[in-house]
């Protein structure tokens, strides 16, 4: 009898283990999975950022070509393209974003908006800008990028959202200093990053 109850407590000890080391392996696994889910979404914000990016020079151009007499608004504009770039490239290569990037990554991008109005702006003074299929194509070009940016930084925070959950709930909690898992921080947009640019002719 006794034979038979150290035999079951041994199989019930086993099983315990075994039990316990699939819901760590399970949850590791997840956890690893929502980690790289915002590694992609934050791989999908640099993207959108870089074909805004990649649009400026062509409207830049396309401006110059109408408006000679406007060159401090062109090189705020290509100022303020560098420098998103700066950072784009800066954040881009890093393997999580902390607040600090995402305050750089979201004021550089604001102040580029801000930017593209003015350039914007001009084409009120020059008829022949404004009527450009070629400007009047890189501006819905340069809005549909904006919302893009939007979407992908919505998705990001989405991403975060559900990998800090996991390390924030049972057995995660326990896993997380485990294996070195960190909180990690969300976009918080300020009320005019989340404006597309947009001008009315």
């Amino acid at each position: 009898m006794r034979g038979q109850t150290g035999l079951f407590l041994i199989i019930f000890l086993i099983l315990v283990l075994a039990a316990t080391g699939l819901v760590v392996i399970l949850n590791y696994n997840g956890i690893i999975k929502a980690e790289k889910a915002v590694g992609e979404a934050k791989a999908q914000i640099a993207a959108v950022c870089q074909r805004r990016l990649d649009l400026i020079p062509n409207l830049v151009e396309i401006v110059k070509g109408y408006a000679q007499h406007e060159k401090d608004t062109l090189i705020a504009i290509t100022k303020a393209r560098s420098s998103a770039k700066e950072i784009l490239d800066e954040v881009s290569g890093k393997k999580s974003l902390n607040k600090e990037d995402i305050t750089a990554l979201t004021t550089s991008q604001s102040e580029l908006s801000h930017t593209l109005k003015s350039i914007f702006a001009l084409a009120e003074n020059y008829p022949d800008l404004k009527a450009s299929s070629n400007f009047l194509a890189l501006q819905d070009q340069l809005e549909g990028s904006e919302n893009r940016v939007a979407v992908a930084r919505i998705r990001y925070n989405h991403e975060v959202r559900i990998y800090n959950s996991k390390i924030a709930t049972f057995p995660g909690v326990i896993l997380a200093p485990m294996f070195g898992f960190e909180q990690k921080d969300s976009f918080e947009a300020k009320e005019e990053a989340q404006e597309a640019v947009k001008i009315k002719f």
